[in-house]
């Protein structure tokens, strides 16, 4: 069953709002830039990939508006500091208004690429995953997190589809869920078996030999191989390692930024201590206690087993 997190209708940008899932499938419009930033930074949608399509139809919606371009690809770019794909779909649609370009072909084109890059992704990806495999997963990786899909979600998905008798454990990811409530979802809908599970058990599950891989996606990839990604990936990397278990990274070639070799260079993004302290109208932590929220963590090259892209599978040296 298709997912889809955004969609374009020649106008305005349509958004799934992730924020209400899975008790309800809201849509909500969007209509300039200075919404579209906003929907970024609320986390409507996340994802660096939708993140980066969505940007670029904010792009697109504030320019034609006749907002000064500059500003509008500031205010949009300031949203969130570490999904790479953000400034990479920025840069490109700031190059093609400069260059006199169809902007709205190339924030089409953007997204196209996206979605074929991830069922590129998909199919070389499969070659890693064997029949009866017990697939761990962190945050959430599917159509909601991309142009539809999936990477490391878009993996299983493929595996799925191709006959395979896989089963995915879900990572229900602290503090914002995306596992317990957006790809459960996404699982539930394809029919793939899955159990959701709390961040801190799969280390137990590793030593008790209940898992095969771990695949994860990636919000920027630096030009050695380490990876920023949904905070608690750099201690599942640390578990695989020990347990002996192959660790996969998932994420288009747009994910890579080039211009950085270490992962020491990544901003990490400090969110909200309300988003750790509630969860919608349910207060979990004390009012006077405060608590720290990093969005993000950093996974060294040699804690990867392997990087899939759609150019191939790269191995960190």
């Amino acid at each position: 069953m298709e997912v889809k997190a955004f969609r374009w209708d020649g106008e305005k940008l349509w958004l799934l709002d992730q924020r209400k899932l899975p008790e309800l499938e809201e849509w909500v419009a969007l209509e300039d830039h200075l919404q579209t930033a906003q929907a970024i930074r609320d986390m409507m949608v996340r994802g660096a990939p939708a993140i980066g399509c969505v940007a670029s139809y904010g792009f697109l919606m504030g320019v034609r508006k006749g907002e000064d371009p500059k500003v509008v690809y500031e205010v949009l770019r300031n949203t969130r500091p570490t999904a790479y794909n953000l400034f990479y779909a920025l840069d490109r649609m700031m190059e093609a208004y400069e260059k006199g370009e169809d902007l709205e072909k190339v924030a089409k084109d953007i997204e196209l690429e996206d979605y074929l890059a991830n069922k590129k992704i998909g199919e070389l990806g499969n070659q890693l995953i064997p029949n009866n495999a017990r697939i761990l997963t962190h945050c959430n990786t599917g159509a909601l997190a991309t142009a539809g899909f999936g990477t490391a979600l878009g993996v299983i998905r493929q595996a799925h589809y191709s006959g395979k008798s896989i089963f995915v454990w879900v990572d229900e990811t602290r503090p914002y869920l995306q596992g317990s409530r957006l790809t459960a979802w996404e699982l539930l809908k394809e029919g793939i078996p899955h159990k959701i599970i709390t961040d801190s058990t799969a280390g137990f599950l590793m030593k008790k030999g209940m898992i095969d891989c771990v695949i994860v996606g990636a919000d920027r990839i630096t030009r050695k191989g380490d990876v920023a990604n949904k905070i608690g990936t750099y201690a599942l990397s640390v578990l695989a390692k020990v347990h002996g278990i192959p660790f996969y990274v998932v994420a288009p070639s747009s994910t890579i930024d080039h211009s950085i070799e270490s992962g020491e260079d990544i901003p990490i993004e400090e969110r909200s201590e309300e988003e750790v302290k509630r969860f919608k109208d349910c207060k979990l932590a004390p009012e006077g206690s405060p608590a720290l929220h990093l969005a993000f963590d950093i996974t060294p090259a040699e804690n990867i087993t392997a990087i899939i892209t759609e150019k191939g599978i790269w191995k960190p040296t």
